[in-house]
């Protein structure tokens, strides 16, 4: 580029960026119709092969030749293979009850589709569909979230919920969790807490991403004057969809009721001094190293602060523990006659 051009455009850079703006988004316009449409389509074809297996007996080989036919008649027909067939079969016949959910999956890549559909059972299904819908997470995103369990860890935070908690104006399901992973953090073993604030801080855009929906950051070490002393929040966020400020207290240690009173003041002077007038009543999240349930449901069952006790782990935990730990919680409260 010479320099005569290299001095225009950057003059009319501001003029020259908006119509760079406009062709991009009207190639990402462009691809997730093309996606719906083929989404679309994968659906409609699941459904005819569904029904000839019903109806007319179509079997395996009946499916290797519709593939062979399809190649033979257009060879610039791609990803028609008998196995790619039968998936689409499995796509429609996994949602064909629900059917709020084709909506959801038309704005979704087939590959997340794909990745999605395999889960287990339809209420994990339907938290994914949801979840990617609203925030647009990508392939690898997702894998991380079914990956280090983020359905069970939401659910167990939901059965977990205290009854000052429920009675919040704002809903609060499926907002927390009840184990955080920071895997993504290099933290020393053992560490202190300034270290581990620090770290999260650091790595904002993966917490944030932990955390989940709605989560905006405000602030690390937050303010709040009382009366002539200073006292300060570890962090502080803003919760778009609840409509409230929440604060996380760092703990890096096994989880004391001591630990809640602390909190509870917090809360006290955000709602008297932070919050604004048309916010919901401030949220508090006390972030342990490890926690014991029933010493935790022990301390939060007279608490009249809105507070949230959770541990976090610094690996993945397996899928398979969080499954076990969900199942026997549902369990427990089975036999509690708890609905």
């Amino acid at each position: 580029m010479s320099k005569e051009i290299q001095t225009t455009s950057s003059k009319l850079e501001p003029q020259f960026t908006k119509v760079l703006t406009q062709i991009q988004q009207a190639r990402q316009r462009a691809y997730s119709q093309i996606n719906k449409t083929l989404v679309e389509l994968y659906w409609n074809i699941g459904q005819y092969i569904s029904r000839q297996v019903q109806n007319n007996g179509w079997g395996k080989g009946i499916v290797e030749d519709l593939s062979v036919f399809l190649k033979y008649k257009d060879p610039n027909i791609k990803g028609f293979s008998a196995r790619n067939i039968w998936t689409m079969k499995q796509f429609y016949e996994t949602y064909q009850q629900d059917e709020k959910l084709p909506s959801l999956m038309a704005e979704l890549s087939w590959t997340h589709n794909r990745r999605i559909m395999s889960l287990k059972t339809a209420e994990e299904r339907r938290f994914y569909l949801l979840l990617c819908g609203q925030q647009r997470y990508s392939i690898r995103e997702l894998e991380r979230l079914i990956n280090s369990g983020t359905f069970e860890r939401t659910m167990l935070a939901d059965q977990k919920l205290s009854e000052t908690v429920k009675q919040l104006p704002q809903p609060v399901e499926g907002v927390f969790k009840d184990s955080y992973i920071f895997d993504f953090l290099d933290l020393p073993v053992p560490h202190k807490e300034k270290e581990l604030q620090q770290a999260l801080v650091a790595s904002l855009k993966d917490f944030i991403l932990e955390l989940g929906i709605g989560f905006s950051f405000i602030g690390q070490e937050y303010r709040l004057q009382v009366g002539t002393d200073d006292f300060f929040i570890d962090l502080l966020f803003f919760h778009r969809q609840l409509q409230c400020l929440v604060a996380f207290e760092l703990k890096t240690k096994k989880f004391n009721p001591a630990h809640l009173g602390q909190l509870e003041f917090y809360l006290e002077a955000l709602d008297r001094d932070v919050k604004l007038s048309h916010e919901n009543p401030s949220i508090g999240v006390l972030l342990c190293r490890e926690k014991n349930d029933e010493v935790v449901e022990y301390a939060l069952s007279r608490s009249v602060s809105p507070a949230i006790i959770s541990d976090y782990e610094t690996k993945l935990i397996p899928k398979e523990v969080l499954r076990k730990k969900l199942n026997e919680f549902y369990e427990l409260l089975e036999g509690k006659g708890v609905e």
